[in-house]
């Protein structure tokens, strides 16, 4: 059997690797494995079931990829969101981009150089975005201290966070958070 591995584009969060792996059952797809940006079929769909696919997968907000470097930016989102979400940044023991460039086995200036290239911003602007944005859900949530919010997301200070917060957003994120306004973005807006 020839085992095919899919790359998909706007997969953020644990809700999206369920819907994806429906979309692809409901496609007759038998489905070994789904992760973020990622789905691995056990045999290779023809090319009217790719088109199928792909058609199913666009209605629900996620495309198909089928270029290298498109692939290896995708999974650049992925890594990014997938630590800074779901992640433990306080337990970090290594830079971003060194623990990066280990986990896609390719040289970090490269995947630097393409991030930019293809997405007109840099990856450390990026892992900002992701980090305010996770900031805006944990100050909505209220379960956690400013300095708390600051540790968990690997800021050296509470004056760091609340820096780069406001140059991010215009706002301190004690003034966000009093306006109770959820001004957070989906994570594939971003």
């Amino acid at each position: 059997m020839n085992k095919a591995e899919l790359h998909i584009k706007n997969m953020v969060c644990p809700r999206c690797i369920k819907m994806v792996r429906y979309v692809l059952e409901h496609q007759g797809q038998e489905v070994l494995d789904v992760s973020l940006g990622k789905a691995l079929l056990k045999k290779a769909p023809d090319a009217s079931q790719m088109e199928g696919i792909a058609e199913a997968l666009k209605e629900e907000g996620f495309t198909l990829l089928d270029d290298r470097r498109h692939q290896t930016v995708e999974a650049i989102k992925n890594f990014v969101v997938e630590t800074v979400h779901y992640g433990e940044l306080d337990e970090l023991n290594e830079n971003f981009s060194t623990l990066l460039a280990q986990k896609l086995q390719k040289d970090y200036h490269q995947l630097s150089k393409l991030f930019s290239e293809t997405e007109n911003t840099t990856i450390e602007q990026y892992i900002i975005q992701q980090k305010i944005e996770r900031v805006k859900e944990l100050l909505v949530y209220g379960e956690l201290t400013l300095s708390e919010i600051a540790y968990k997301l690997g800021y050296s200070s509470v004056a760091h966070l609340s820096g780069q917060f406001k140059k991010v957003t215009g706002l301190t994120p004690s003034h966000f958070k009093q306006l109770k306004d959820d001004k957070r973005k989906p994570l594939d807006h971003i």
